[in-house]
């Protein structure tokens, strides 16, 4: 069995590195990680069938398993952002074949590839996360061969071994989750001997993640120019107070409705105070009603004017995030009348039909 060199060769970028112009941190520090992937072998089948027709065989078809799942483990230490040395231990996983021959035989081959290799890695960062690298090193690599015929085919030597060292090349990209922890995806060229005379590539794409030991950046030194000493600086006003803004019904509704009055300048003036600087997050507005009518009614309409004042406010450009409407009815009136001829009882109960802002930063009472 020859595994082959297969077309094209990846690109080393170890020197270009060291041209980078992107500022390094001390990243200087030990490392480890683990890659798993796909790993790929050609078979050279025309060196098999050629061996079959120098033994008398007249037909051959070969069938072949040239990829197989292979993974690494890792270790290493970072000199700078540029440059880092790494050792490892890899599985390239198991290729086979099977020759079906004429007269009628089978030959079937596998092989597993395991080993170590020790890489020097280059890299180019283009941003503090994300980098490109390349890497050079030496594989020792162990290939175990076993081959079994059946029929026709008879197999003198069913097991073979071979421990070599060659030639490893790689490139891929790496990105930094966080100081200490990146994902790598990279593409690896194995040299190895296959343990019956010959040499070939095995190649493995796969995808990894690497963690790195006390991983942190080095501050970066500036200096600072002297700094004249500091003016005298007034102590700040005391913090607005809040308080409570009342608007008398009467202005604001007809009576016994909800329907916001037009123009409403004291409105305006509120809504323009709310805009200001210092201004509350949040503004309560309650509705009230006098005691004429049932408590269900007034509530419900104490509600319906809160509400009106609140879409009011908010027509001129304030959040409703920051508006919160309430009623509450007939509840806490301003005064208290005695009996007497409805409309005279409807005039002298007029102060408690009225909204109330609070936690307003301006203060003006309305005149009833």
């Amino acid at each position: 069995m020859k595994f082959i060199k297969a077309s094209g060769m990846f690109g080393l970028m170890a020197l270009a590195a060291a041209t980078s112009s992107v500022v390094n941190a001390d990243d200087a520090g030990w490392y480890l990680g683990g890659n798993i992937g796909q790993s790929n072998a050609d078979i050279d089948n025309d060196r098999i069938t050629e061996n079959l027709l120098d033994g008398g065989f007249s037909e051959i078809m070969i069938d072949s398993d040239d990829r197989d799942t292979g993974y690494k483990l890792f270790s290493g230490y970072q000199f700078n952002r540029n440059f880092a040395l790494e050792a490892g231990y890899f599985d390239l996983g198991e290729f086979s074949y099977r020759a079906t021959t004429m007269p009628a035989g089978t030959l079937d081959g596998e092989m597993k590839l395991r080993g170590f290799n020790l890489d020097l890695l280059g890299f180019i960062p283009f941003s503090e996360k994300f980098s490109a690298f390349g890497r050079v090193g030496v594989n020792y690599a162990e290939a175990k061969d076993r081959f079994s015929g059946t029929g026709a085919v008879n197999v003198l030597s069913p097991r073979a071994e071979e421990r070599d060292t060659n030639l490893k090349l790689g490139a891929g990209v790496q990105y930094a989750f966080t100081d200490a922890l990146a994902m790598r995806v990279e593409t690896e060229r194995y040299r190895i001997n296959d343990a019956v005379g010959n040499k070939g590539d095995i190649d493995m794409v796969s995808v990894g993640l690497l963690y790195r030991f006390g991983a942190t950046s080095a501050p970066v030194a500036v200096v600072q120019p002297p700094q004249p000493a500091p003016a005298p600086v007034a102590p700040p006003p005391p913090p607005p107070r809040t308080e409570k803004y009342t608007l008398s019904a009467n202005e604001l509704f007809t009576f016994d409705s909800s329907a916001v009055r037009q123009p409403q300048t004291k409105l305006d003036e509120i809504a323009s105070a709310l805009k200001g600087d210092g201004s509350p997050d949040e503004i309560v507005i309650v509705g009230y009603t006098d005691r004429l009518g049932s408590d269900d009614y007034n509530q419900k309409l104490s509600e319906r004017r809160a509400i009106a004042v609140k879409n009011y406010l908010m027509s001129k450009g304030i959040e409703s995030s920051r508006l919160r409407a309430e009623g509450r009815g007939e509840a806490d009136p301003v005064v208290m009348c005695d009996d007497q001829g409805k409309a005279d009882l409807i005039r002298c109960l007029s102060p408690n039909r009225r909204v109330e802002i609070e936690k307003m930063t301006i203060v003006r009472e309305v005149n009833q």
